[in-house]
């Protein structure tokens, strides 16, 4: 008994293994983006502002924190293993609590999270003031994103 030829316009369909490693693989772009552009906002304004403009200080910290959070967050995405996909979570877990409760605070109480009026690096609060409205609300997206992605990962975690 001799099977029929594949026809060559159909492809076999990909593993979701595969499939959800192209998304992993966007969302490990984006943390890192974010964790090079929160950390270096943070290091520039902790150079430029700290000592001058005191009442900057949280924000500053704020943005500091969010800049390890995606430092931690990236690298445990890129990891393997039961420990990292812990650390994962619980580092886009603290990532939207931040985002959330940063947020709310920051168009609640706006005057705890803005530095000086006069100095517009500062001015405008946190990577997470607003949700991340400077960031275009990804700071708010992704940590969902990552959510569902670990969740999806749960099974290769628990076999490997």
């Amino acid at each position: 008994m001799s099977s029929a030829p594949r026809s060559p316009e159909i492809a076999p369909a990909q593993p979701a293994g595969r499939r959800s490693l192209g998304v992993g693989r966007v969302l490990i772009i984006v943390y890192a983006i974010l964790a090079i552009g929160a950390t270096s906002r943070a290091i520039y304004q902790i150079a430029a502002f700290w000592s001058r403009y005191p009442a900057a200080r949280l924000p500053i910290t704020l943005s500091a924190l969010s800049g390890v959070i995606y430092i931690l967050a990236t690298v445990a995405l890129l990891a393997r293993g039961r420990a990292w996909y812990r650390v994962a979570w619980i580092t886009i877990s603290f990532e939207l609590v931040g985002v959330l409760v940063i947020g709310t605070l920051s168009l609640v109480l706006p005057s705890i999270f803005a530095g000086p009026a006069s100095v517009p690096d500062v001015a405008h609060g946190t990577v997470w003031s607003s949700y991340g409205v400077g960031y275009l609300f990804i700071p708010l997206v992704l940590p969902v994103l990552g959510m569902l992605w670990l969740r999806s990962r749960r099974a290769v975690v628990a076999e490997g």
